[in-house]
């Protein structure tokens, strides 16, 4: 897993972020046997969903997480807008308030567990596209530090198609009193923890399909 922290006051640029993005791919090895790079069926035109334009107190990074299993199965996990605690450890309950979870502008109110300092949050659902497995989703309300918090996630094959990479990045704002540096820290490490319990659930999944 590796992260790219960017805190550019204009458009995130794109190239920029293809070519980071495509190192990372190589200098990365996932847990079990997938390849670097040269086994990534990368789809170059799913970078365009993680051009975030930012305002000039906003924040954005990106993660990857290679996952051994196929994309089907971690997308049957991503894609569920009403089940996000299914791999989000933090949370501890989802209420679909507006909406049926699979049309854009479902609305959501998670509650978060004890210890994080949040309480809960109103999320909107922005895309759901399961034919190139893009997810988004925004925070647009609740009791919580990452205000007009975005997040993309798409996901991508191995060429071998036994594996999935999954890109996930966001933009939010840098709160009173924070630099975007420790914005991205934390933001990044509950992003980081998400995917990881993503891939461990997903591989286990994986197993029982066989």
């Amino acid at each position: 897993m590796a992260t790219i922290t960017t805190s550019d006051t204009t458009a995130t640029n794109l190239n920029f972020l293809k070519q980071q993005s495509l190192s990372l791919l190589h200098n990365i090895k996932p847990q079990l046997s997938l390849s670097p790079i040269t086994s990534v069926s990368a789809d170059s035109t799913l970078f365009g969903y993680h051009n975030h334009r930012l305002g000039p107190n906003q924040c954005s990074s990106v993660v990857v997480q290679f996952i051994s299993a196929p994309v089907p199965t971690v997308w049957s996990l991503v894609r569920r807008f009403d089940n996000p605690q299914a791999y989000k450890h933090f949370l501890k309950s989802c209420h679909v308030i507006v909406g049926d979870s699979r049309q854009v502008g479902t609305l959501r109110e998670v509650h978060v567990v004890s210890g994080v300092p949040a309480e809960s949050s109103t999320e909107r659902l922005e895309i759901l596209d399961d034919e190139r497995h893009v997810f988004s989703f925004s925070v647009v309300g609740g009791e919580h530090r990452l205000q007009n918090y975005r997040s993309v996630t798409t996901l991508q094959p191995t060429i071998e198609g036994e594996g999935t990479v999954v890109v996930e990045s966001y933009v939010v704002d840098v709160p009173t009193g924070n630099t975007r540096e420790e914005t991205c820290v934390f933001a990044d490490t509950i992003v980081k923890c998400n995917l990881q319990s993503l891939a461990k659930i997903a591989e286990k999944l994986a197993t029982t399909e066989l």
